[in-house]
């Protein structure tokens, strides 16, 4: 798989995030308080002026302006750090609240929190077939944010269900692209090449939720195992492996010793060797250097060749 392609596409969105028309609170809410004591104000006048006949045109408009005061004070409300107020009117999308502290908005729009802390999922131990058909166990934890509050509401039903289930999708599609081990074939592998593949994971990933206006920052396998049905067998053939891998290079490091005694003994003419004594002087190195066992050496208190 090449990591600089998207694997999926998803469709275009059909909404973007965009700042929100508002003002600060603090200001709101004393021109909304002063609003209402003018209103009480114009009533209490009005009827401090004529208690028996009160103006009721002047105490109307009192009332109106204390209405329109408390409808103004209904547009105040509260973002936290780390979180969105996604603000909507009348079914229209009209923007996002990013600015914590007291905000003031249409005081007949809708807000929804959003929250846009980094999080992390992590899938559950899934069991699936890898690319040479061996079960194998995996599971992965990826780290997000949402990036985007509008698409997070309103391009899919649940943008957090959406994350869990579209990185478990993506671990299923990893796990089945690749195989547990290469068996010292050339190709990625998941267990000898978790860096690569944790870096396809993440594209993949990204590529499968930027519908939600989610982003990505990491992801990472938190398990990587055999079934428990061909773990056995597998273990003992990455044992075989090994000690195959063990006596090559003891074979090797033998071979280039007896290379070695034998020079010696050529360059300083300690003893003339035929042929046949040569493959016995090398047969009785390999048995002493490949052994897996001490030998136990015999000494020849003769000559030579008897």
């Amino acid at each position: 798989m090449n990591t600089t392609e998207a694997p999926v596409r998803m469709p275009a969105p059909a909404v973007r995030e965009h700042e929100a028309i508002g003002l600060s609170g603090i200001p709101a809410f004393f021109i909304g308080l002063a609003g209402l004591i003018i209103g009480a104000g114009i009533a209490g006048a009005a009827v401090a002026a004529n208690v028996d006949d009160p103006n009721v045109l002047v105490m109307l408009a009192g009332a109106l302006v204390m209405a329109v005061s408390a409808i103004a004070l209904r547009g105040l409300f509260m973002v936290a750090p780390g979180e969105a107020r996604v603000l909507q009117f009348l079914g229209r999308y009209t923007g996002t609240v990013r600015n914590d502290g007291l905000r003031w908005a249409n005081p007949f729009s809708t807000r929804v929190k959003v929250s846009t802390r980094i999080r992390n999922h992590e899938t559950a131990t899934l069991k699936v077939n890898d690319a040479d058909g061996s079960p194998i166990e995996i599971a992965a934890v990826v780290v997000w944010q949402v990036d985007d509050t509008a698409r997070a509401m309103f391009e899919v039903d649940d943008f957090v269900r959406f994350v869990a289930i579209q990185t478990e999708t993506a671990v299923r599609h990893i796990a089945t692209s690749y195989p547990y081990d290469n068996h010292e074939e050339s190709g990625l592998s998941l267990r000898e090449n978790a860096d690569e593949i944790t870096e396809t994971l993440s594209i993949e990933i990204s590529a499968r939720v930027q519908a939600a206006g989610v982003k990505v920052i990491e992801s990472r396998l938190t398990h990587l195992a055999y079934a428990p049905e061909i773990a056995g067998a597998m273990l003992q053939r990455q044992q075989a492996g090994a000690v195959v891998a063990a006596r090559t290079r003891i074979v090797e490091g033998a071979v280039g010793m007896v290379e070695l005694a034998l020079a010696k003994l050529a360059e300083h003419e300690v003893v003339h060797l035929d042929e046949e004594r040569k493959a016995a002087m090398v047969s009785n190195l390999l048995v002493v250097l490949c052994g897996d066992r001490a030998t136990q050496p015999i000494v020849n208190a003769g000559s030579l060749y008897t």
